[in-house]
């Protein structure tokens, strides 16, 4: 089944569809501020199914190395672990003490197992967000501080370059991280959007090393050479993608999640999940290693 064009990958329409990884042969996804895991197939449409409902906006997961059906999740204000089975453990709360109300937003594990998640206010006021990293028996580390509305990170092959988007700046910067800390240096301008263009959202690095963002409020996906220049743009049904990731058996259908949140008017397709093969590959989706017991 070869896609050409973007096609409409389940009945389901999500509030705020993000955090999209390809584990263990299914795509996982969640409808943001409801709270919800799901997982669906990559070889044809289908219905999306549960996998868990929080009582507060999960952002995004990773799943914990060597531990199958284990997730680390962005969720509520800090960081949570999902057992297989039983009630969701607490492993860090990072942001429940700011003065604003304040969420978790976006996270993926880097190719080291670390695991990084960004904070946002729910007004996303500038300023009131931060990216923070969380490495295995360490304090949790505020690595990116005065953001807005933080989205990705995103991570090269080798987990020594890092994309960040601060959506409302419509900016997405660069930076180098040593492997071994996974401290950051050298942060770069890599791309800076107009409004015409929409925000950058979510983000994923393909095989090649390009960097593919997906357009909230621009109706597009677009891939990025390493040089900042653009490569390829796909015009969307739906007005806010919001997360993506390249997945399926091959790792070359690329899946977006788009939103229906803020539409006065939605259409058909806001807050559907959206398919289209491409040429090039994706990276196989990293680990986070699994936290201390406490």
């Amino acid at each position: 089944m070869e896609l050409t064009e973007p096609t409409v990958w389940s009945t389901d329409r999500l509030e705020l569809g993000e955090g999209l990884r390809w584990v263990d042969n299914r795509l996982v996804l969640v409808d943001l501020l409801a709270g919800r895991l799901l997982e669906t197939d990559g070889d044809a449409p289908a219905p999306l199914r549960e996998l868990r409902r929080l009582d507060v906006p999960l952002g995004a997961i990773a799943p914990v190395a060597d531990r199958p059906g284990e997730w680390l999740a962005a969720a509520g204000t800090g960081v949570t672990l999902l057992p297989t089975t039983g009630d969701p453990r607490p492993v860090a709360d990072l942001v429940g003490d700011a003065p604003e109300p304040t969420r978790m937003n976006d996270a993926v594990a880097d190719p080291h197992g670390r695991f990084w998640a960004g904070s946002m206010t729910y007004a996303g006021l500038p300023g009131g967000g931060t990216l923070y990293r969380l490495a295995p028996g360490a304090t949790p580390v505020p690595a990116v501080t005065g953001l807005s509305i933080p989205n990705g990170p995103a991570f090269d092959a080798t987990g020594t370059t890092m994309y960040l988007a601060d959506s409302p700046r419509g900016e997405v910067d660069r930076f180098t991280v040593d492997p071994a800390t996974g401290d950051l240096h050298g942060r770069e301008p890599f791309l800076r959007l107009d409004d015409s263009d929409g925000s950058p959202d979510g983000m994923t690095v393909d095989a090649a090393g390009h960097l593919w963002v997906a357009l909230w409020g621009g109706s597009a996906v677009r891939r990025y050479r390493p040089d900042g220049t653009l490569d390829r743009q796909i015009r969307l049904p739906a007005r806010q993608p919001a997360g993506i990731c390249l997945g399926g058996p091959d790792l070359r259908r690329l899946f977006i999640g788009t939103a229906r949140l803020g539409l006065a008017e939605a259409s058909a397709v806001d807050g559907a999940l959206l398919a289209i093969d491409v040429e090039v590959p994706g990276l196989p989706t990293a680990t986070a290693a699994a936290p201390a017991a406490s």
